[in-house]
């Protein structure tokens, strides 16, 4: 379990950061399809936050079907939780980061080559694997 250290000044609510962090979780493999998650009062103490500010969370995740309930057992994980968060993350985050990559680049006057060849090169050096198709 990775350890959150919440943002309290940031514009970014805290109940959106605990979703977040158990997002993470996730796609880390910490918390794994159907198993249970943290209670809100769990969190609440892990974190030292109100217990609706959790629930707000959690509600968020189920809300997703990321999560599921089990009435008078909890929250579990949803078995294709992994690939629900994946695709979010891919479709709202990465698209942004793009976009924001992009626009940059042609205010630098940065040209698609330049861009890619960039991204081949910072792939590599991040450990990723080499996508490239002759």
């Amino acid at each position: 379990m990775s350890q959150l250290k919440l943002n309290t000044e940031g514009m970014k609510p805290i109940y959106v950061q605990i979703a977040e962090w158990l997002e993470t979780e996730i796609l880390s493999a910490s918390i794994k399809s159907d198993e249970k998650i943290y209670s809100q009062y769990q969190l609440a103490e892990m974190f030292n936050i109100n217990p609706a500010t959790a629930a707000k969370g959690l509600n968020i995740l189920a809300d997703e079907k990321i999560l599921y309930k089990k009435r008078g057992l909890g929250m579990f994980v949803s078995p294709k939780a992994k690939e629900s968060i994946q695709e979010k993350r891919k479709n709202q985050i990465l698209k942004n980061l793009v976009l924001e990559l992009v626009t940059e680049a042609g205010r630098l006057g940065v040209d698609e080559n330049e861009l890619i060849s960039m991204i081949k090169t910072s792939n590599k050096f991040v450990g990723g694997r080499d996508h490239e198709r002759n």
